[in-house]
């Protein structure tokens, strides 16, 4: 079923809630307060059917002292229904309306001209004219204006026709997953409990969510949903919604405050935003102005910060900063407006594009030229640029999802559509994944350089060469090795087409020599290579190569460097000295083995931590048995 949420404006007295009770029988005006007085103080809601659709229609204040509360209902509108009076014709609040309208997007709406009774043809004729020519000003798209009497009832069969084209025209509200309900009203009803209505923005609620409440953070369940009176097991985005919630108290909530998917909305201060000023504004708004930024149900002070220009011309936009006095949790994309406190009006408006923003550099052409592509496009746009941002440290998923105002599966699929890697808990973009292959490539070929003797690097080193996240270079390294960029030996990565075999020289040959020569009585390291920085260039090459095996004594914490041919002689001999020992009661002793092969302790136990380490043996209390044969 098609819907569409339609804000009711113009200016006081000029017809708004007679305009919505004729067309619908709802009368909006619900407090006592506007009942006597006959104004509008907050928004009123109706249902109005209209073929197979139905349409929301918003009661909004025309008091100039009840804007605020206009601009509450009005930031969920998607088309608006303009009352003018055919006798008044345009006043201040008609043209602030209609500003406000434009400031948050809205391209569509159809005009009404009230009490049309009271004029005679040539005037409504003019007066027609007069208010169509305004609406295109104002930026609305080809109005349909129609004269109506609430009197006479003249009209509003073609009125509700207008209005039933406007729902024909709108395009299918897209659910991006991403619940989003402004509260304007809290409540206890028996039977159902604490309940709040607002109208859902964005995104699907159903009975049996949860819900976070922000700001606050508190979690609730959805108990029930109704739409204009009547139960539902869920609600499409764009409609007037009651909420029924379990699990958090009548004290705990208040308007101003929102209903959201748990940890979609984070709290700050900053937001990145594109603004534009009102085009009725006398003169030039400047940066620093501090102002009062609503959008939703809620109303913040707010200090506007322009990037790339010391003030703002009437009717020009901009990206620029919003800093709040006080921490907001708003979706991307959401509308709002911008008001001052002294003269009260309306001096600009715009849309949210980073809703947790940072302090950033002015008269940057990177910033500007980022925040600029969010604006213009799609959430995928968003999502590059924090992506190129982020390089291949990447950004988290959460991050992303806030970023482009949609649910995190749907962004990872989105993303996975884009090339994008999924590394951990981080998100790297494809172009910024190809410039990790280079870069870790990069890192190993000057390794190579620096390290020829070396058969490659170990990835701790990489990761400190590179200072990018462990699991950002492990991510790089298994990809390089797939491709066959790169090749893996035990815990060194090096390039594939690096050969350490080719760099051997008459130090590696002769260093070699001395430790076949030394057979299970090895030299010391520092014996060995003494301070000459080519032969410890060798001896890693050598242990790299595994012809040097470095052997660990855990307990005196020293190591000892057999050549490999002496380990497999080893091997062999014990396999000879002890050959009942693969029976457990037949192991043998630590000293055993020593003076079976004829060396020391020193000797004998990292080399029998060597063979345990390498399953040759297996230690069961101070006897070893063979558990695989030379």
């Amino acid at each position: 079923m098609k819907t569409l949420l339609v804000g009711v404006i113009g200016h006081v007295d000029h017809g708004k809630t007679a305009l919505v009770r004729a067309l619908t029988g709802v009368e909006t005006d619900r407090l006592k307060e506007e009942q006597a007085r006959g104004v509008s103080i907050v928004p009123g809601f109706a249902l109005l059917r209209a073929g197979a659709g139905e349409i929301d229609l918003v009661d909004l204040p025309g008091h100039e002292r009840f804007v605020r509360a206009m601009v509450s209902g009005a930031t969920g509108m998607r088309a608006v229904l303009l009352a003018v009076d055919a006798n008044e014709g345009i006043k201040p609040q008609t043209v602030e309306h209609l500003e406000i309208a434009r400031l948050i997007g809205v391209r569509r709406g159809v005009v009404a001209l009230t009490k049309a009774d009271l004029v005679g043809p040539d005037a409504l004729a003019a007066r027609i004219e007069e208010v169509r020519a305004a609406a295109i000003r104002a930026g609305l798209e080809a109005p349909v204006v129609v004269a109506t009497s609430t009197l006479t009832g003249a009209g509003l069969d073609a009125l509700s026709e207008a209005l039933a084209g406007l729902l024909d025209e709108a395009p299918p509200r897209g659910d991006d997953g991403f619940p989003y309900l402004p509260v304007d009203r809290v409540f206890s009803r028996p039977g159902f409990g604490t309940v709040v209505t607002g109208t859902l923005r964005r995104g699907r609620l159903a009975v049996g969510d949860t819900v976070e409440i922000v700001p606050g953070g508190q979690t609730a369940i959805v108990r029930g949903l109704q739409i204009h009176g009547r139960s539902v097991e869920a609600a499409e985005p764009g409609r007037r919604t009651a909420v029924a919630l379990r699990g958090v108290e009548l004290s705990d909530l208040h308007r101003g405050q929102a209903l959201c998917a748990p940890g979609l909305l984070a709290p700050a201060r900053w937001i990145d935003v594109a603004i534009t000023a009102a085009a009725s504004a006398e003169g030039l708004l400047p940066g620093g102005s501090a102002c009062r930024l609503l959008f939703g149900t809620t109303e913040v002070p707010a200090r506007l910060r322009l990037l790339d220009r010391e003030a703002l011309e009437p009717g020009a936009t901009a990206q620029a900063q919003l800093h709040t006095g006080e921490e907001i949790a708003v979706p991307a994309r959401e509308p709002f407006i911008l008001r001052l406190d002294s003269p009260a009006v309306t001096v600009a408006g715009g849309r949210v594009l980073d809703p947790a923003s940072r302090r950033r550099r002015r008269h940057d052409p990177r910033v500007a030229a980022d925040l600029a592509a969010i604006a213009a496009g799609p959430p995928a746009e968003a999502l590059a640029v924090r992506l190129a941002q982020a390089g291949a440290a990447g950004a988290a998923l959460p991050e992303l999802a806030r970023l482009a105002g949609v649910a995190p599966e749907r962004v990872r699929r989105q993303l996975a559509g884009m090339g994008a890697r999924e590394v951990g808990e981080r998100i790297v973009g494809a172009p910024a994944f190809s410039a990790l292959r280079a870069a870790v490539l990069t890192a190993l070929a000057h390794h190579h350089r620096d390290h020829p003797m070396e058969h490659g690097i170990a990835a701790e080193r990489l990761v400190r060469a590179l200072a990018l996240p462990e699991p950002v270079v492990g991510a790089g390294l298994r990809d390089l090795i797939a491709t066959g960029d790169a090749a893996q030996a035990g815990a060194l990565y090096r390039r594939a087409e690096f050969d350490p075999a080719r760099n051997e020289t008459e130090i590696v040959r002769r260093l070699e020599a001395t430790f076949r020569r030394a057979g299970l009585s090895p030299p010391d390291e520092a014996e060995a290579i003494g301070r000459d920085v080519r032969r410890r260039e060798a001896l890693t090459y050598l242990v790299g190569a595994g012809i040097v095996i470095r052997a660990v004594d855990r307990v005196q914490r020293r190591a000892v460097l057999f050549h490999k041919e002496a380990v497999a002689g080893a091997r062999a001999r014990l396999s000879e000295a002890f050959p009942h020992a693969t029976d457990p009661e037949a192991g043998f002793l630590a000293r055993e083995a020593g003076a079976a092969l004829g060396i020391s302790r020193k000797f004998s136990i990292p080399l029998l931590e060597h063979l345990d380490a390498t399953g040759f043996t297996r230690r069961t209390g101070d006897r070893r048995v063979i558990v695989a044969r030379a």
